[in-house]
């Protein structure tokens, strides 16, 4: 996320990676028609492998991580509201519209940055935008660049 002319006002531009938009667009894709709602991260760019991305910064946060959701977890879902202590490594959320609703809607679950899917879940800015958390359009921009390979971890 870069900052915008106004300091305090948070990020106008996110970053992601094309890995990240693939993951995030076949996992709404395969619970359509049920929305998915889960916790994205950021990798700093100096730690991702790619082309240009010498030429961020190395802390400019990429996301490129995302948490797998627990539709069934009935302990932490109730009435589609997420209960559960949130995730505190997340920065942003991922929510999916099977209906169509290209924006951030009252019954998204926010973060600082919201990214938002719709059918027919293709990679560009007719099925994926971002937003900050009062529902204002952020610039997204992808970047052909893969994060460290982490091991999996419980």
């Amino acid at each position: 996320m870069t900052a915008s002319a106004d300091p305090g006002s948070g990020p106008r531009t996110v970053y992601i990676t094309t890995g990240m938009v693939e993951a995030l667009l076949e996992l709404a894709s395969v619970n359509d028609p049920d929305p998915v709602s889960t916790g994205i991260s950021t990798v700093p760019a100096g730690e991702l492998d790619g082309d240009r991305v010498e030429s961020f910064d190395p802390a400019q946060p990429v996301f490129a991580e995302y948490l797998l959701p627990d539709p069934g977890n009935s302990l932490t879902h109730v009435f589609g509201v997420e209960l559960s202590t949130p995730n505190r490594s997340t920065q942003g959320r991922f929510v999916s519209h099977p209906d169509g609703v290209l924006d951030v809607t009252l019954r998204d679950d926010l973060g600082a940055v919201v990214l938002v899917a719709v059918p027919p879940w293709e990679p560009d800015e007719t099925s994926l935008r971002a937003f900050d958390r009062s529902g204002d359009r952020l610039t997204l921009k992808v970047l052909d660049a893969e994060p460290p390979e982490r091991p999996f971890e419980d």
